[in-house]
């Protein structure tokens, strides 16, 4: 009885091996995946208020910005909140609270969604000859006699040249290019627009995109500002964040830079050379202040707009 069930069970078995190899094996067709900024595109679209989503043309590019008018008896200037990259503008560190908090203090605002980041963006490098190989080197050069004989003579001595590896960037220079081109060109068109509303700007920006947007402001673009917040600037390349501490001493506005005692390494280690390049430039408008605990609780959210709102007001 067993040893039937047994051979019942294998010829089932049996069948349908046969049955699947009968059958074509067709792989499973590739679907790209929707961008970050699709998906969030559509979240906000459907989940706040019609009246708050205004989008704006970049170039031939469409972007989301929210916008949130004052709310005092007083009209102070506009603020455009810029997030930090793979970042949206309703995040918890900070935004999402300002952009409702700065209405009550007498400023309309704008947040602005960021570029997708584009991984795969490399530039091709440009060759050109060298002066060593358009001249034959003097190792190519035939050894005359005298040369030959002396080195036969004479043992020969190799020594190893040293073998250096440089550290590998994990976000390299033409990444972090492609994302300062976007952004900047979305930043000027939020910028024309927020001009129709009043001549005092204020932009408050996070992270990366406060790091580049520094770059930008140190080569002195038309587009004036009163003032500049940052909140934990800084670029994840090596290079490129070591010079950000001179850079933040070259931009014209104002600036307020904001770090958080949890931050990165990176940042809390720039933060006295930074100090350093500002008594060197002579940027008397500098302040630097520090936020203790989490980014993300009620309470910091209310210091943040309480040392953003003191820096303001010594300003106009």
């Amino acid at each position: 009885m067993l040893f039937s069930r047994f051979l019942k069970g294998a010829f089932y078995i049996q069948l349908s091996c046969a049955l699947l190899l009968a059958n074509p094996i067709n792989a499973a067709e590739y679907i790209v995946p929707p961008s970050l900024s699709s998906i969030e595109k559509s979240d906000i679209e459907r989940l706040l208020p019609s009246d708050e989503v205004k989008p704006i043309l970049a170039g031939e590019t469409e972007f989301l910005s929210l916008y949130s008018e004052y709310m005092s008896a007083d009209f102070r200037g506009v603020v455009l909140l810029i997030p930090d990259w793979h970042s949206s503008p309703t995040n918890n560190s900070g935004m999402s609270y300002l952009r409702k908090e700065l209405n009550n203090l007498g400023y309309s605002t704008y947040a602005m969604t960021v570029p997708d980041i584009d991984w795969q963006t490399s530039k091709m490098a440009k060759t050109t000859p060298s002066e060593t190989e358009a001249a034959p080197s003097k190792a190519e050069e035939p050894a005359s006699s005298d040369t030959t004989a002396n080195a036969q003579s004479q043992p020969a001595k190799v020594k190893e040249e040293p073998h250096y590896v440089n550290a590998i960037e994990k976000v390299t220079d033409d990444i972090l290019d492609n994302y300062k081109i976007n952004l900047i060109s979305r930043f000027n068109a939020l910028y024309q627009t927020a001009m129709e509303d009043s001549s005092n700007i204020v932009v408050i920006a996070q992270g990366t995109s406060a790091g580049v947007l520094l770059e930008y402001y140190a080569d002195f673009p038309d587009e004036r500002l009163d003032a500049f917040i940052s909140l934990s600037s800084y670029l994840p390349n090596t290079k490129r964040n070591e010079s950000l501490s001179q850079t933040a001493s070259l931009v014209a506005p104002a600036l307020l830079d904001i770090y958080y005692a949890n931050d990165s390494t990176d940042i809390l280690m720039s933060l006295k050379n930074r100090q350093r390049w500002v008594n060197r430039n002579a940027k008397f408008d500098y302040r630097q202040r520090q936020l203790f605990g989490l980014r993300d609780q009620p309470d910091q959210h209310a210091r943040l707009t309480k040392e953003i709102d003191g820096f303001l007001r010594r300003l106009f």
